[in-house]
């Protein structure tokens, strides 16, 4: 069984600031939190980065690929612990991966 992640999970970008996780999912629960979506992205507050030079270049958002591939919400994949997290500062380059560090199994359809 998939381990999902859900409002409650714990992302953190490569540099440890903690992502905000909302979703559009109104159906879908995993023990009573909303599962995540592949088309959810998470914004990231308080990343320390900063590049060789001194110039600040925190991630500010998580956007994500490789959701379920055994099921979906409203055509949408949800997110699990295999799924990609890449995060990106405000020029939009690429920073490295999130980190995950919980998830959640039981899932809740309604509807």
């Amino acid at each position: 069984m998939p381990n999902y992640l859900t409002t409650t999970s714990t992302i953190l970008c490569p540099h440890g600031a903690r992502a905000t996780l909302l979703t559009t999912n109104t159906q879908v629960f995993a023990n009573g939190s909303p599962v995540l979506l592949e088309s959810d992205i998470h914004p990231i507050i308080g990343c320390p980065f900063t590049l060789p030079g001194g110039k600040p270049s925190p991630c500010i958002r998580i956007e994500w690929s490789a959701g379920s591939t055994k099921t979906t919400t409203n055509t949408t994949a949800p997110l699990v612990k295999n799924s990609i997290g890449k995060c990106y500062n405000a020029e939009n380059a690429l920073q490295g991966v999130a980190i995950i560090a919980n998830t959640q199994i039981k899932v809740i359809g309604n509807g």
